[in-house]
C-alpha cells in the first residue's frame, strides 16, 4: 500500500488560489506603474511582452526613448523593498529581453532605458516607487 498524503487534493487547490492570488497582485501592480509612465508622458507599447522565453512587464515609449520596466508587488512592506529582489541575472535576462524586442520591432536609432518599479499593498490603492535607469 502507497503512502499519501491526507488533504492532498485541498493543498493543491490552496497552491493554485496563492498562485491565481500572486498573478492578480501582479496585474493590479503593472496597471499601476502603466498609469504612472503614462502620467509621465510615456506610450504603452506593450504589457507582458515575450521574447522567446523572456519577458518585459511594461514596454513604453517617450519619443525616440523606449523604456522596458521590470514590475514587483508585495502584498505587505515587510521591512524592504521588493526592488532588492532584483538580481543580477534577472536584469541581463531583461536587457537580453530589451534587445530581441528592440529588434524584431524595428527600433533602430531608438535610445533604451531600464526601469524598475515595486507596488506595495500596505493599503489597497498601492505604494509604488518607480526607479529610473535602474539597471
Amino acid at each position: 500500500m502507497g503512502r499519501h498524503r491526507v488533504g492532498g487534493e485541498r493543498d493543491l487547490r490552496s497552491r493554485q488560489a496563492r498562485a491565481a492570488d500572486k498573478r492578480a497582485l501582479g496585474a493590479r501592480a503593472e496597471a499601476i506603474v502603466a498609469a504612472e509612465l503614462e502620467r509621465r508622458g510615456c506610450l504603452i507599447v506593450a504589457r507582458n511582452a515575450r521574447v522567446g522565453r523572456l519577458e518585459i512587464d511594461i514596454v513604453a515609449r517617450r519619443g525616440r526613448l523606449a523604456i522596458f520596466c521590470e514590475v514587483r508587488a508585495r502584498a505587505r512592506s515587510g521591512g524592504f523593498s521588493p526592488l532588492e529582489t532584483i538580481d543580477e541575472a534577472k536584469t541581463e535576462r531583461i536587457r537580453r529581453a530589451a534587445v530581441g524586442w528592440m529588434s524584431a520591432h524595428g527600433w533602430p536609432g531608438i535610445s533604451a532605458r531600464f526601469d524598475a518599479a515595486a507596488v506595495t499593498f500596505d493599503s489597497p490603492e498601492g505604494e509604488i516607487d518607480y526607479l529610473e535607469d535602474a539597471f
